[in-house]
């Protein structure tokens, strides 16, 4: 199996093409980590709602602390700083499912985001090289088998015909040249097929 064709043009264009789809896959990813990034940024309010919570529940606590030292009235003051530490640990709560929500989210995005556009890269360029990999197995198993080189060679007369341009012209053309069993056009057509193929004998 054959990775690369063996004329260089279309070597040296597989290999660009290659080289750009792996750095197209490379932006891709970078791009949906920029996304999650910039997603998280909305988390910000929450990380703020939490740390605002905690503090506040636990200066409320020491409030409670203390005022349930004070005499006769202690346990009447203690219980609604009490109440408001738990609101407060209840605002804390919130800013942190804030928080969890927004990485979920961004998290989600970010994974969508690979997976379609990586897919997306795959489909325009993997799928091509796939089919060219195996038109070329074709093409070198019909070389090699007894009778290919006139196959080849009328692949080649069905063929685009500016490669035929660059051949000189037998008596008859082509095709009476083909038809008549003229070794060495059948050889040059063959070549000319190989080539346009990506290949070589």
């Amino acid at each position: 199996m054959r990775l690369y064709a063996q004329t260089p043009a279309r070597r040296n264009r597989q290999v660009l093409v290659d080289l750009t789809a792996v750095a197209l896959i490379a932006v891709a990813v970078w791009a949906a980590f920029f996304v999650r990034d910039t997603i998280m940024l909305l988390a910000e309010p929450g990380q703020k709602i939490e740390s605002s919570g905690d503090g506040l529940a636990e200066e409320l606590g020491n409030a409670g602390d203390a005022a349930s030292n004070v005499p006769f009235v202690g346990d009447v003051l203690e219980k609604p700083l009490r109440s408001a530490a738990d609101a407060s640990t209840g605002f804390a709560d919130a800013g942190a499912s804030h928080q969890e929500t927004v990485a979920q989210v961004a998290d989600v995005a970010a994974t969508a985001l690979v997976v379609v556009l990586v897919l997306f890269i795959l489909v325009l360029w993997l799928f091509p090289r796939l089919l060219w990999i195996r038109s070329s197995m074709t093409v070198r198993r019909l070389a090699d088998a007894p009778g290919g080189a006139d196959l080849l060679a009328l692949r080649a007369l069905v063929g685009p015909s500016a490669a035929l341009v660059k051949l000189p012209t037998p008596p008859g053309g082509f095709a009476d040249a083909w038809r008549r069993g003229d070794q060495e056009t059948i050889a040059a057509l063959s070549t000319v097929a190989l080539a346009h193929a990506g290949l070589r004998r």
